[in-house]
This record gives structure tokens, sequence and C-alpha cells, in this order.
């Protein structure tokens, strides 16, 4: 399993994932109930190297998790429901981050860290949608042993 397919299968665990019909990556249709997983590399956040040689690093995954989401203008029943969704969303990433079940990316006994932020009504349609973003990050350590 590749690690898009891990954090993929990740996020479809969110118990209220099922607002969301159709979920891919690279791309969102402008219909209702349509989320997208945007990959935006990795990061090297640091690397450490112990007396022999060896070699730890930290690694930093970045999303941007995009969802078109049913919003009449106007709408602020809506807009609480989407905006409650988005918020429930990183709490979730938070709570799950905390109890050590964000998949395994690194190689160390660690456990991986995630962060759901800055989530956002990204964009507004005139026909009854919102595009919501969150910026979604998973860091975790690799090491590297010196032969």
């Amino acid at each position: 399993m590749t690690d898009l397919e891990k954090i993929r299968g990740w996020i479809a665990t969110y118990p209220d994932f099922n607002i969301l019909e159709r979920f891919q990556v690279d791309y969102t249709d402008q219909l209702p109930a349509n989320g997208g997983l945007f990959p935006t590399g990795m990061v090297e956040v640091s690397r450490a190297e112990d007396i022999l040689g060896n070699v730890t690093v930290e690694n930093q995954y970045n999303f941007g998790l995009y969802c078109v989401l049913e919003k009449a203008p106007g709408d602020d029943a809506g807009a609480e429901i989407n905006a409650d969704w988005v918020m429930g969303f990183q709490k979730w990433v938070q709570e799950q981050s905390v109890r050590g079940c964000v998949p395994h990316f690194g190689n160390t006994q660690e456990k991986e860290t995630a962060k759901a932020q800055n989530g956002v009504l990204y964009e507004q349609s005139g026909e009854g949608t919102a595009v919501y973003m969150v910026q979604l990050s998973v860091q975790f350590k690799k090491y590297f042993e010196v032969i």
C-alpha cells in the first residue's frame, strides 16, 4: 500500500466522511458532496546524525483537502453545517494524532503526528455550492543506518 493510499483510507474513517459521495486525488467536481486530496509534497523538517554516522530524518507530508458542499448564497444554516463539518474534521485529526491512530509512514517506533488546520471557505459559487479547504500535514521519522 502506498503512502497516498494510507492517508486516503485513514481520512475515509472520519465518522462524518459520508457527507462526501466522491473523494479523488488532485481533482474535485464542482458538484456537491465531492472531495479531493491534493498532495503538496514532502518537506524535510530536521536531520540528526549520531556519533556512528546513522541519520534520523523528520519528514512532513502536506496535503490540501478540498470539499465541495451545498451552500446557497445567504444560506446561514447550510454554512453552519459545512463549517461544523470542517471544524469537526480538524478536531478528529487532532484526537487521532493524540491517540496514535495516524497511519505509520516512518520506520521508527515513534508515533506520527497529524495536524488539520486553517479550515476555510475557499470559494463560493452562485449555483449553490461552496468549496472548503483544510491544510493537512503528517510528520514522521525515518532512520538510516550507515553500513
